[in-house]
């Protein structure tokens, strides 16, 4: 068998790999712009090729992302368009990208990689764990939505796509900083993720409608991105891809809204946070059914040490963890987790007796605060040693708000 090399794909192969993405997961090749789109992005991501002599045979892309953890954010790869040609499947190409893509995260400062897993199955075992979990939220639209508290009634105003990153930007950045999980976006991002022209897994959907709220002359408030799309029987829905709001008062404001756009008799929100405030303010929830809970951002620490020390933590704690991790050998072993009245830890190797045994993947799942250690004892994925250790981890883990990702990728 020929040995496989792991090295950075240069541009002049970016056809290559956009064609090797397009075999393994659509079948044929996409239309021009996007394709353009494609590599668009690809130009801009870590490129690792597994090659077999001169053929490419795999594809791994990481954008050098900013991910929101608690009380701060960290430098993250976001790792996409994993891709190993069927001739070559169950050979170890993937291991064999990840490897390379953990030694250049080393390098390059980067705690923490992130994906959105197509099959849930492949991930785990490479130390990945899902650290969100999101909704999908339906709205009967065929009448007013009642809700239990005053909507905010400053002025609604439509803004452009183009103009868009501008007016909302801040207000996204503020939600950032609101709630972990959330990356950090730049005008290329917002203008290939957020708000392309046309949507990539429909594009019988309408361009982007944005909507914001607020007082002339002053930042939004809040704001709200959908498409719509009618069926062949004239029926009309609205896909709501975001919403931030400063209040519940906001908040209500914009789902006020999107509920009653002429034409539409339902309205689709995918995504939407665990803890969103719509499932407690709307008056009737049978018109606000919640359809799909589903893992959203996968997330792996590929530095526990500098992971754990990134954030802030909301209670004092001191406790020792024992953590395994067969992927990453020098994650593996004990540290001294020791949080002070500050909310930041320090973190250091130890000999001493573990209060908590972690493998690296429930490890990921709570570290942004969706999941809690408690839970996952009584589940058997985490050992506790020491009688209210678990306890004590989730309260000084524990966030105001639960993680929640929007930005797929």
């Amino acid at each position: 068998m020929t040995d496989l090399e792991y090295r950075t794909i240069p541009e002049a192969h970016l056809d290559r790999a956009l064609d090797l993405h397009y075999l393994v997961f659509l079948g044929k090749n996409c239309e021009d712009e996007v394709r353009k789109l494609h590599r668009e992005i690809l130009e801009r991501c870590d490129r690792i090729g597994a090659y077999e002599g001169g053929e490419l045979v795999g594809l791994l892309a990481a954008h050098r992302l900013d991910l929101s953890v608690p009380g701060s954010e960290l430098p993250c790869a976001g790792v996409t368009f994993v891709s190993v040609a069927p001739t070559h499947r169950r050979r170890g190409v993937l291991s064999g990208m990840l490897a390379e893509l953990w030694r250049r995260c080393a390098a390059d400062g980067q705690p923490l990689a992130a994906l959105w897993v197509s099959e849930t199955g492949i991930y785990g075992r490479f130390g990945f764990e899902p650290a969100t979990r999101s909704y999908t939220v339906e709205i009967d639209a065929d009448t007013p939505l009642e809700l239990r508290i005053t909507p905010d009634g400053r002025p609604l105003r439509l803004v452009s796509p183009q103009d868009a990153p501008s007016v909302i930007g801040a207000r996204h950045s503020a939600a950032r900083t609101e709630r972990a999980g959330r990356v950090a976006r730049d005008d290329f991002w917002w203008r290939t993720h957020i708000l392309p022209d046309e949507d990539e897994e429909n594009d019988d959907f309408s361009p982007p409608r944005v909507v914001t709220i607020g007082d002339p002359g002053q930042p939004p408030a809040g704001y709200v991105i959908y498409r719509t799309l009618t069926d062949d029987e004239g029926r009309g829905t609205v896909h709501l891809r975001e919403l931030e709001a400063e209040s519940p008062a906001v908040a209500a404001a914009l789902w006020r809204y999107v509920a009653s756009i002429d034409l539409a008799d339902k309205v689709r929100a995918w995504g939407r946070p665990l803890d969103d405030p719509l499932l407690r303010f709307a008056a009737d929830r049978d018109r606000a059914r919640v359809t799909q809970e589903f893992p959203a951002l996968w997330l792996r620490l590929v530095d526990v040490a500098a992971a754990l020390q990134g954030r802030t933590w909301s209670a004092p704690v001191d406790l020792v963890l024992d953590v395994t991790d067969d992927g990453l050998p020098d994650n593996a072993g004990r540290y001294r987790v020791t949080v002070g009245a500050g909310g930041r830890a320090e973190v250091s190797p130890t000999d001493a007796p573990a209060d908590l045994t972690f493998d690296v993947r429930e490890l990921a799942a709570c570290y942004l605060g969706d999941q809690g250690a408690g839970e996952l004892v009584r589940a058997g994925l985490v050992r506790e040693h020491t009688a209210g250790a678990a306890r004590a981890w989730d309260t000084a883990a524990r966030t105001e708000l639960l993680p929640h990702t929007t930005d797929e990728f």
